[in-house]
């Protein structure tokens, strides 16, 4: 065979390979299975789906929630985010955070379509960290679908909706994952390193910015699982925010929708964290080493349950209800659990000596 013919055939057996591999590729791509804009490609050793949108999940939420705005003397103070849960004769019922509209003394809400109303605040509770308003229903354009956060699992998508920078960024949208649940993080009330209280809360990696307090954290349904309230700030931190969870959130909501204040139980003294040892002195309290771990008593109520059960300044205060203590965030937290009319079992440590008393609690004033 000479060797313009040998080239010849080598060029025609490559161009044939080439047009059978291409027809052969265009019958399984043909025949590979798809579903709903989810792609799913099935090997023997495993199988992939992923789903590219969640946007039927925020359509179901986008038009309940609102923008929340706090002015003083006309001039805008703060900004948040809310969501309508509720309408009942007329009118519609917004929950958002209390630190969002803390301050304000008139607050206005920006629907989804940018219409701007008044609105009143019902009721609100620093330690629960909700606020209910309520405003005309005549212009609200959605209600929310409640869902719980008791059946998602850590790993399962959600959502957070919100207004982050404030009304310019009106409705944006976060995706991430449910990466905590039950978590218990120290809160501040005010501008102090010392901690007032411990809150339930849920953690998520979908980014929570400013402006994104108060408003939906959602399940891939577009049902709210939760309400975004802080994010841990941090230099080496990224991607943990949390949402108090909707349970909590509507056992409080219930009682501030009808103006009532919501109810604490009052144990009447006044404290410091053990470690806080300038304060103490300052106190005239002197405690040994003995003691590791506790809330230390500065002062105690006349006539109160702590008083009644003859509770003294300088106690330690090391265990309440059966659970250790550690500082004045984890004694609230316990304490909370509890209802006026209650008895707690109290563990003490009075001049290196462990002491146990039972104090009745009352209603706080």
């Amino acid at each position: 065979m000479k060797k313009n013919e040998v080239s010849f055939l080598l060029i025609l057996s490559i161009l044939l390979s080439f047009i059978f591999g291409a027809i052969g590729g265009y019958f399984i791509l043909l025949n590979t299975p798809t579903s709903g804009g989810s792609v799913i490609i099935n090997t023997s050793k495993i199988t992939l789906n992923e789903d590219n949108t969640i946007s039927k999940g925020v359509e179901a939420i986008y038009d309940a929630v609102v923008v929340v705005e706090g002015f003083n003397n006309g001039e805008l103070v703060s900004t948040g985010t809310g969501f309508v849960y509720k309408t009942e004769n007329g009118i519609s019922y917004i929950m958002t955070n209390h630190h969002v509209i803390n301050g304000g003394s008139d607050v206005k809400v920006i629907l989804s379509d940018e219409t701007e109303i008044d609105a009143q605040v019902k009721g609100s509770e620093a330690y629960s960290d909700i606020a209910v308003l309520s405003v005309s229903s005549t212009k609200v354009k959605g209600i929310a679908v409640l869902g719980s956060s008791d059946k998602l699992n850590v790993g399962d998508t959600v959502f957070a909706v919100g207004s982050p920078e404030g009304a310019i960024y009106a409705g944006s949208v976060t995706k991430g994952i449910l990466s905590g649940k039950d978590r218990l993080v120290a809160v501040a009330l005010s501008n102090t390193s010392t901690s007032d209280y411990y809150m339930k809360v849920i953690q998520t990696d979908a980014a929570i910015n400013p402006g994104n307090s108060g408003g939906p954290l959602c399940n891939i349904n577009g049902e709210v699982i939760g309400i975004t309230n802080m994010k841990l700030v941090d230099s080496t931190v990224e991607g943990m925010g949390f949402a108090i969870p909707i349970e909590d959130a509507l056992f409080y909501a219930a009682t501030l929708e009808k103006g009532k204040p919501v109810v604490r139980p009052f144990f009447g003294i006044g404290m410091l964290d053990l470690t806080d040892s300038f304060s103490l002195w300052k106190s005239g309290i002197t405690v040994g080493d003995k003691v590791k771990s506790g809330i230390v008593v500065t002062e105690v109520a006349d006539d109160s349950p702590a008083s009644v059960a003859k509770i003294k300044k300088g106690d330690i205060i090391i265990a309440l209800a059966g659970e250790d203590i550690s500082s004045i965030a984890e004694f609230r937290y316990q304490l909370y659990k509890h209802k006026p009319g209650e008895e707690v079992v109290v563990k003490l440590v009075r001049k290196d000596k462990e002491k146990v008393v039972t104090v009745k609690l009352v209603e706080s004033k």
